[in-house]
């Protein structure tokens, strides 16, 4: 005896019943993965500034006779017969974007100059400070960061969940990282 087959495949309500099962987890799974990314943009920023405050340890005990850098181009330099900056490359720039977050150095307000820049060892544009801070400001809040961080010349990272630090001091009751 011969049986009959009907039509192979899928029929339109198993589709709709499939699309509609990855929509749902596709909503689910979206808003963990932005948490993620921002997670890590914000890593990657409390990760710049540590470089950036090791760098200017190394700069002001071996390079500038006690001051700090001004500016991340006079940190991305390298000392005379040196191939090895203070700081890597991807933040030569003044301010430098990095994973979502742009990244600033500058002078402290009200910081004395410490020498001149022709005294340094790796021939800096600016004359070095006596101290300094550093700002890292999400590029899109909301989107690549929520918290804004910074840190100055005793190595300590500030956050802020609401304002930018700009280029004022760190105001006292700023929450710590380290």
């Amino acid at each position: 005896m011969k049986t009959v087959r009907g039509p192979r495949g899928f029929t339109l309500i198993e589709l709709l019943i499939v699309v509609a099962i990855i929509g749902i987890i596709a909503a689910i799974a979206v808003p963990g993965l932005l948490r993620a990314r921002m997670s890590g943009n914000e890593a990657s920023a409390i990760g710049a500034l540590r470089a950036i405050n090791g760098g200017q340890q190394a700069y002001s005990s071996s390079c500038a006779a006690g001051g700090y850098a001004v500016s991340l181009a006079d940190l991305a330099l390298a000392p005379a017969g040196s191939a090895q900056a203070f700081i890597s490359p991807d933040l030569k720039t003044d301010p430098s974007v990095k994973s979502g977050y742009s990244i600033a150095l500058f002078k402290e307000a009200g910081a004395a100059n410490v020498g001149t820049a022709a005294a340094t060892c790796n021939a800096s544009t600016g004359t070095p400070a006596e101290a300094f801070e550093a700002t890292a400001d999400p590029v899109t809040v909301g989107s690549t960061g929520t918290r804004y961080f910074a840190t100055h010349t005793r190595g300590t990272i500030f956050y802020s969940n609401t304002v930018s630090f700009g280029t004022a001091l760190i105001p006292p009751g700023a929450a710590t990282i380290q």
